[in-house]
């Protein structure tokens, strides 16, 4: 669920501002209103112990990351600061040194390895030599000309080079070589030396990486500083008061106020205002809907204040989304056996982890029931599971005395009809708000729900050609759009006949999203476009590798390991292509959720 928030004023001396700071950052549960930016040099000083921990990480030995030295005094951590930052500063200048010098090579060395001191040497005897590259088609006109003084060199590219006392006028198509600095050969020793000092940053580095604790220690302290930086330059106040503003969780303004109890500070609680659009959003999960916060994570999404929390269906839609997308129960066999592997490593159950153990037996289920193990058809020569799948959904029908036609249109169907449900569900969700808004467009909810219902029975006729008297599924699709026109535009507040013109003047947009909803319903089909085509992919590769004949099966064998490899990828591409897009655009619609909310963020202490 979203927790309730309240708006909260928060008031004190100016002397004792610091103060309230630090007992606000301690329990960690306002989040700042109109926050600003932190000081730049406290910014400034994050952002660099980051980089350089994270430049530790990587030259450390993974066993040894954790190896729990003893803390550094700051005074110590301040040498070793020193040394990193020296190190990693030394190796980008040399970086960029290869990059620059890599780029000069490649410019001159179509001309050859010369000292460019020599030509320096020519032009302070008198000789202003100038070297161009010319089109070998224009060399004759510039060779017979007696103003000019010219000496072909040879080819450079498709181009000729040639060197001319004096310039060249700018009548003639030429492009002149700008003389470098050093010669190809101290260009190529500069790249060799810089390289060799690179290695022995990296050295040192690597060498330093025995603190990278302390300075993960020491980047939370930065961040903490951060934060209460931000946090003081969002206070206003005068000589005399600071106060502050910020949302709390409704749940937690018992522990703000146990804070405020001594009586330094004087504050205010009141209920957000229906008009504030930055009242941040806490979700609240149970112990089955945290799973899918990983999926939130990773995707970055959350509900608006004002939406409605559809974490629980979300992950129970999506697990079956999942299944049916990835469909072979042998990727499901092997996605468990990575997660178990993970799990083994961290010896720790994370959500992230438990989500996977769930998202693979349901992998394993759904192959189980359709037949398909790796894409391999001998799969069902195994007694045991043959007996698993479910005839009308199989993947080999023929084993099963059915068609593939009929199994192909039961697992359309069977898509379709898991996205009816879905949408219906995602329409009395928003129904059950309005209800409690007492928001008269209810009804208008009510007409798309009966399109919706409408438009699955006319795809059903459509595309798997099952008999449906289509009268009575144009005659809702037409009460469902009067409803929709006539009750669309209410809003609490407005009068009936300034809704109902509201609607009326919006019927032509009505029409075309009442034609939509057929696509909304239909794009359920991609659940078994995807899983279909997946198998076909499996299938083809174990064609290719199993075809090859005598010592060639070993090359077999890895075209079928890589082909699975590249074809689970895909699957999983396709679960976030396809299956989020199902939960977080058709169903999150229907609700009337567009994901803009704004992330829970406290002043708190990182600890």
């Amino acid at each position: 669920m979203i927790e309730k928030m309240k708006m909260v004023h928060v008031i004190t001396s100016a002397s004792a501002k610091e103060e309230m700071l630090k007992d606000l950052q301690s329990i960690g549960v306002m989040h700042l209103a109109e926050k600003q930016n932190a000081d730049r040099a406290v910014t400034e000083r994050f952002q660099s112990i980051s980089d350089a921990a994270a430049v530790l990480k990587s030259h450390a030995d993974p066993k040894q990351l954790r190896n729990h030295e003893e803390p550094l005094s700051e005074e110590a951590f301040g040498v070793e600061y020193a040394k990193v930052r020296e190190a990693i500063d030394r190796k980008s200048a040399l970086e960029q040194e290869i990059t620059s010098a890599n780029a000069e090579i490649s410019r001159i060395s179509p001309w050859g390895d010369f000292q460019p001191s020599d030509v320096e040497f020519l032009r302070k005897q008198g000789f202003d030599f100038h070297f161009y590259r010319i089109d070998e088609k224009d060399y004759p006109e510039l060779a017979s000309s007696e103003d000019i003084q010219v000496i072909k060199l040879g080819p450079v590219g498709k181009s000729v080079a040639v060197a001319v006392l004096g310039t060249l006028p700018q009548t003639i198509q030429a492009t002149e070589f700008i003389m470098p600095e050093k010669s190809l050969t101290e260009l190529q020793k500069d790249v060799a030396d810089a390289e060799d000092g690179i290695r022995k940053c990296d050295e040192e580095l690597s060498s330093e990486s025995q603190y990278y604790e302390a300075f993960c220690r020491q980047q939370m302290k930065a961040q903490n500083a951060l934060k209460f930086s931000e946090a003081n330059a969002t206070l206003q106040g005068d000589e005399d008061f600071v106060w502050l503003a910020g949302y709390i969780p409704e749940a937690d303004i018992d522990k703000f106020k146990a804070m405020t109890s001594e009586g330094k500070f004087a504050w205010a609680i009141e209920d957000v205002d229906e008009e504030d659009a930055f009242v941040p959003t806490k979700l609240r999960y149970n112990k089955v809907s945290k799973l899918i916060k990983p999926i939130y994570d990773i995707l970055d999404i959350r509900p608006g204040y004002r939406e409605q929390d559809i974490s629980l269906w979300f992950f129970l839609f999506f697990i079956l989304f999942f299944a049916m997308i990835i469909g072979d129960g042998g990727y499901g066999l092997l996605i468990l056996l990575a997660t178990a592997a993970i799990h083994v490593k961290q010896k720790k159950l994370t959500d992230a982890i438990f989500l996977l153990y769930i998202l693979s037996v349901g992998t394993i289920v759904w192959g189980a029931v359709t037949g398909t193990w790796f894409g391999m058809e001998s799969a069902m020569n195994v007694p045991f599971l043959r007996a698993l799948v479910i005839p009308s959904i199989a993947t080999y029908p023929e084993y099963f005395g059915v068609t593939s036609t009929q199994t192909q249109f039961a697992i359309m169907k069977f898509s379709l009809s898991v996205g009816i449900v879905q949408l219906v569900l995602g329409k009395v969700l928003a129904i059950k708000k309005k209800v409690a808004e007492k928001d008269l467009s209810l009804i208008a909810e009510i007409g798309w729900t009966i399109a919706v219902i409408a438009m699955y029975m006319l795809s059903l006729n459509l595309v798997i050609g099952e008999n449906i008297n289509l009268k009575p599924v144009f005659i809702s699709i037409g009460v469902a759009f009067v409803l929709v026109v006539l009750f669309g535009g209410m809003t609490p507040g407005t009068s009936f006949g300034q809704s109902v013109k509201a609607g009326l003047a919006g019927s032509f947009t009505t029409f075309l999203d009442t034609i939509s909803c057929f696509s909304n319903v239909m794009s359920y089909i991609r659940l078994f476009a995807v899983g279909m085509a997946g198998v076909a992919i499996s299938e083809s590769f174990n064609d290719i590798g199993g075809g090859m004949p005598g010592i060639l099966v070993i090359v077999g064998a890895v075209i079928i390991i890589l082909g699975h490899a590249l074809n689970i990828a895909m699957c999983f591409l396709s679960v976030v292509v396809h299956g989020v897009r199902l939960n977080v655009l058709e169903f999150s619609g229907q609700v009337g959720i567009e994901w803009a909310g704004i992330s829970y963020d406290p002043f708190k202490e990182v600890k």
